[in-house]
Parts: structure tokens; sequence; C-alpha cells
């Protein structure tokens, strides 16, 4: 017997999906085969499982493959159907143009014949005039009546061909749920007494489904509100009804065992024999296709004073979280509902709110602007996993970026774009060259003049990024002569790092002065302004 085993719950992994489907039956003693179907063809058959509740015994569960002539999903049986009759009417209407072409062929001989007939009979006296218009202009008119039937024939026609297509499209989108043959699992229980309410629960993981993560950061004074959004999408060829859906940070793909080390051995450097020579262009080498250059991130715009806040803003429902071992399942508060198109269907996981530090970082040697950035420390329970961001200065879209893997008690850095009233400028303030003499060096001293001002209301913390030129040749010596104020971290490859703390309307200043000495003879290679 076949009973009805409809959807009523999916857990969702990044990249496989188990299903569950529930149904029930009253059957009499003795041992009875149960069919499920259908079931879609992706389903792992390693994975299938039976369980339920009732006086009865499992002895058995096969996958057998279920034949069908015609699609069981409604909306194909109905597109189908109206195929069928839009082709139907365009077969009558070329049907009816034909007659009405045979007709007009008819009514032009039967004219001419006629005018021949009239013309003789006017030369010869026999036929009055009026009579004779009389009749052409019946014939006329029913030829004028023919091609107009005809013509709407063919308008007819060009807007039953347009909603056939239309129909032939939508059948094609939904070629996966046309699929005729699907899998059944048949399921073999011996029942132990007569009118046994038998409730059987059919579990299994299909492949083609998956769920990925997607946030909302909104920065609100000095707190980022974290919006984290679980994005599901499936094309496993079954449509997920709304039923209770989980989705689960867990890769049962991924390899159970610990791996393993393997020798690392050293060995002397062996040169490879030399690669025989490319031919020339010319004679057959295709040159290799450019890189494709990088496009710039777009950087936000300027921060906005706040709006005051509504008394009582709206609140948005989260997922209840089951966390494991080494895994959490979340369970969306609403039920959500996944057909199998392939597209992405959102369901909110959680809301944070997240202290945050925020300070200004420049780099005036390569772009004059100030970046607004947002040191976030995550205070809540749950691991963020790697995914896109939107980030928002109140409602004001400013940038989009990517998180890594964020643990509780980590901190991140957010880039909130540039913030024009953090006003920066780096001008050459001297510049002196000394000539060569016999047995001496050349000289070139430099001297930068940065400096940043806050046009903020509020006190900013504006870190001040820039370098010193760094020699790969003895010949070459690099010598500072003024940092003021002294950098707060330096590295061995000539990063300068300054923090200056202004007060609303307070300016900055930091002169940067050095001199490179060069050896007589030796040109000066990689230098810039």
């Amino acid at each position: 017997m076949e009973i009805e085993a409809p959807i009523v719950g999916v857990t969702v992994y990044p990249d496989r999906a188990r299903v569950t489907r529930r149904g029930s039956a009253r059957l009499p003693a003795g041992e009875h085969r149960v069919r499920i179907a259908p079931l879609p063809l992706g389903l792992r058959r390693d994975s299938l499982r039976v369980g339920g509740r009732g006086a009865a015994t499992v002895l058995g569960v096969d996958v057998t493959t279920w034949r069908q002539a015609r699609s069981t999903d409604g909306q194909v049986r109905e597109l189908e159907q109206r195929r069928r009759e839009l082709a139907d009417e365009v077969a009558e209407i070329n049907d009816t143009y034909e007659i009405e072409v045979q007709r007009g062929q008819f009514l032009a001989r039967l004219a001419e014949r006629a005018g021949g007939t009239y013309a003789r009979a006017l030369a010869g006296g026999d036929a009055d005039p009026p009579d004779v218009a009389a009749f052409a202009d019946s014939m006329a008119g029913q030829l004028a009546e023919s091609r107009s039937r005809r013509r709407d024939l063919v308008r007819r026609r060009t807007d039953l061909g347009e909603e056939l297509a239309a129909v032939e499209r939508h059948l094609d989108a939904a070629n996966g749920k046309r699929e005729p043959d699907r899998l059944a699992a048949e399921v073999t229980v011996s029942v132990d007494a007569d009118d046994t309410d038998l409730d059987l629960e059919l579990t299994y993981l299909i492949d083609g489904a998956r769920w990925q993560p997607s946030y909302d950061l909104r920065l609100v004074d000095d707190t980022v509100n974290v919006t984290w959004y679980g994005l599901v999408s499936q094309d496993t060829g079954e449509d997920w009804p709304e039923c209770v859906l989980q989705l689960s940070t867990a890769r049962p793909a991924a390899t159970t065992g610990v791996p393993e080390l393997s020798p690392w051995y050293l060995d002397r450097f062996r040169s490879l024999p030399p690669k025989p020579a490319m031919p020339p262009a010319g004679y057959g080498a295709v040159p290799a296709p450019p890189n494709p250059g990088s496009a710039p991130a777009a950087a936000g715009g300027v921060a906005r004073s706040a709006a005051p806040p509504p008394p009582a803003p709206v609140r948005e429902s989260v997922a209840a979280v089951e966390q494991g071992v080494a895994a959490a399942t979340y369970r969306p508060a609403r039920p959500v509902a996944v057909p199998a198109d392939g597209s992405a269907y959102r369901a909110t996981i959680a809301v944070l709110d997240l202290p945050a530090r925020l300070d200004h970082v420049t780099v005036p040697v390569r772009a004059a602007e100030a970046h607004l950035r947002a040191t976030v420390r995550n205070t809540s329970t749950h691991t963020l996993l790697p995914g896109a961001a939107a980030v928002f200065h109140g409602a004001d879209f400013v940038a989009a970026t990517r998180l890594p893997v964020w643990a509780p008690g980590e901190e991140t850095e957010l880039a909130l774009g540039v913030d024009d009233r953090v006003r920066v400028e780096r001008k050459l303030d001297r510049r002196a060259d000394t000539r060569a003499t016999l047995g001496s060096t050349r000289r070139r001293d430099v001297e930068y003049r940065i400096s940043v001002a806050n046009h903020t209301p509020r006190p900013a913390s504006v870190e001040v990024r820039d370098q010193l030129p760094v020699s790969r040749d003895d010949a070459v010596v690099v010598r500072e002569t003024t940092l003021a104020p002294p950098p707060a971290e330096r590295t061995e490859l000539g990063e300068l790092t300054w923090r200056l703390r202004l007060a609303p309307g307070e300016s900055g200043e930091i002169v940067m002065g050095f001199r490179v000495e060069l050896a007589r003879g030796v040109e000066l290679a990689g230098w810039r302004e």
C-alpha cells in the first residue's frame, strides 16, 4: 500500500540537507509493504532511515524507482493542459484561415468571370447598369470581409503563439519537477495486532541544498548592530513547504579522521634542464591574456548626525539555538518555504548589539583622506561564520565587506568608509640637493609636514601612517633627520605610525624629514615625491 508522507522538517547544512517526512496508516496484523513516494532522485540511498511509533517492527527498507507517465506536480499538469488547449486553438485557427483563403480565391475567380459576362451583356444592351454596379459592390464587400477575417485570424494566431511560448518557458523552468522518474521507499513492517495505528518517519540526506550567512552591520553611536541572516537555497527537485527549518553549522562531508604527519625531507637543490625556447609570437605562439584588474572598493560617504530614535522601534524575531560539541543548529522563529528554484530565501538567525571603539586611519602618502574604523568585540555566545556583510551608518549604506570567522570574545576591524570631517594634508616643506665634489657623496634632504584637523563634534583618535625609504644598496644611505613627534610604532621596512588625539576643532601636525646619501657615480632609482 502507498501512504502520503509530506515533508515536516528540513535541516540544512552548508552543502546538503536532511529531509524528514512523516505519514500514518491503520494496518491489520501481519506483514505489509508500505510505499512512500515520490522521493527525489538525488537522495543518498545509504542515508535513508525509518523510524516511528506503533505496535510494529520494521523488517527492512528498499529504495526503488517509481515511474509515472505524467508529472504529479499540480502546476506542471495545469501548464501541460494549457499547452494542449493552445495547440488545439492554433490548429483550429490555421484551418479557418485556409478556408478563408480558399473562399477569397473563389470570390476573386467568380468576380473575374462575372465581369466578362456583364461586360458583354452591357455592350449588347442585355443588362442594366444598376444591376451590374450592385453585383460589383456585393463582390467587393464579400472580398473585403474575407480579408478582414483573415487579418483577425492572423492577430489571434500571433497572440496564441506568444502565450504558447510563455507556457513552454514556464514548463522549461519547472523541468526538475516534470521529471517522470522518481524514487520510492518501500518499508516492510510486521504489525502485531489488527487496526494498529502506525506512524512512520522517513529521513534522508540530499545534495543540491545549501545555506550561507549574510550580515547587516549598522553603526549607531558606539554600538554596531549585527543582524545575522541565513540564505537558504536548493535545487533538489522537490519543494520544501513551510515546515520545521533548521540551519546547522555541521559539515557532514568533512573528514572525521585526525590528519597524519608525513616526513619532512630537505635535499640539495638540483637545477632543472632548461626549457625549450618558445616560438615567437608571429609563428603560432598565443600571447597570454592580460590579468583582469581589480576594481577599487568604493568607499562610503560622510558620517551624518543620527536622527532621534523612534519611541518604540520594532523588534525582529531571532532563531533558537542549540549548541553542540562542535557545531550549532539554529531554528528560525518563522517557518520559511523554500522552492526548488535555486533562489536564496532569507531567515533571521540573530540580532546582536556589540560594543565598538571608533577611530580614524589615514595614509596621506597614498591619499589625503581619513577612513573611519570600528574595532568591534564579539560579546555574544555566537561564532559568526564567514560571509558577505553590508555596512550602514544609521540608514545610509556606506560599504560592502566580508566578515571572517568571528569567535566569541574576539575583536575584528570594520572599515566604515571615508569621513570628510577629518581633514588631512601632506606637503613637501623642504628639499635640498648638493652637487657631487671630488671624493664626496651627493645628498638629498627632504622634509614633509602632515596636518590633521578634527571637524567632528566629538574627540577623534587618528592613526597616521607614513614611511621612510629603505635602501637596498650600500651605496645608498638613508638617515633620519626629523621625526616630530616621535612615532608610536615603527618597523624594519621604514613604516611609521603616529596616534593623535584631537579635540573637536583641534589640529595636529607631524614633521618627517630624512636625508639620502649617494656614493660618487651612483644614480638613484625608486624615488618619489
